[in-house]
């Protein structure tokens, strides 16, 4: 049995990934500005220490792609050491590549730069975006500016499977690994493979990448988030994130759920479209 810390342990992976962690027999510790089991904020260093005290290892989703934030990883990595953690596993994402430079990259590079043992997950767009996040429908409609370009959704159970796996396995240290379900597809493949399993019409538009960056600074959205956002989202609509990765099967031993099964089993929380 060992100990973990899971900063972000309230978000879909880590909420999830402490639930694994826990059914397998570990202590599993959340960290948060309020409500997780100890204390924790990016922006207050001093509470670094108490929230790393007595860990064996730490995963870590980070504060968002809206700022560079790799000086207060870079920090946090250095407490964490002097406190004796021996592995950190960092949840990044297989597009990093689209925004050479961005914060996530600068982030994998304070990993790699740490004096701690790391693992690097690289998952693609999840699954669950379609009922928690970004692609949630609105009046029954996904709006995203990716045209017919398909993305090899993944299920963040496997996320949380494969970061609980690779958190108490010393033999995927130093190892970057890339994640994504078994198949792409495109988004209207995917609203219909949803509609059909919530019982509901929906329905795909693609909106046009010019008018989406102007809806998000409608909405105040930071430009730094929007800038990493359109990197991800060019990438699929040209085609250039549709290929399979196969970090699940070398971590698991078993293929990564379909959209298909994941929508069986999820697509019902959708009880409404607007």
């Amino acid at each position: 049995m060992s100990t973990f810390l899971i900063i972000g342990g309230t978000g879909k992976v880590g909420r999830r990934l402490t639930k694994e962690l826990r059914d397998r027999g570990h202590v599993a510790r959340t960290a948060s500005r309020s409500a997780g089991d100890v204390i924790f904020d990016w922006t207050k260093p001093e509470t670094y220490a108490g929230a790393v005290d007595g860990i064996d290892g730490m995963f870590i989703v980070g504060p968002g792609s809206a700022r560079d934030w790799s000086a207060d990883l870079g920090s946090l990595l250095t407490v964490a050491y002097d406190s004796g953690v021996t592995h950190t596993v960092l949840l990044s994402a297989r597009g990093v590549e689209f925004l050479p430079g961005g914060a996530v990259a600068t982030a994998e590079k304070a990993v790699r730069n740490s004096l701690i043992p790391w693992t690097i997950l690289r998952p693609s767009h999840f699954a669950q975006n379609f009922t928690e996040a970004m692609f949630v429908p609105v009046d029954g409609i996904i709006s995203s500016p990716v045209a017919d370009g398909a993305e090899p959704f993944i299920d963040v159970e496997d996320i949380a499977q494969v970061a609980a796996a690779v958190l108490a396995d010393a033999s995927w240290k130093y190892d970057t690994i890339a994640l994504s379900g078994p198949a792409a597809h495109t988004f209207d493949e995917a609203a219909a493979i949803i509609g059909d399993n919530a019982g509901l019409t929906i329905n795909f538009y693609d909106e046009d990448p010019d008018l989406h960056t102007i809806r998000l600074r409608q909405n105040g959205t930071p430009e730094g988030y929007i800038t990493w956002r359109m990197a991800m989202l060019n990438g699929i609509r040209r085609g250039d994130d549709a290929y399979l990765s196969d970090g699940v099967q070398r971590v698991l031993g078993r293929p990564a759920a379909s959209f298909a099964d994941w929508a069986a089993r999820e697509a019902s929380t959708l009880t409404t479209v607007s």
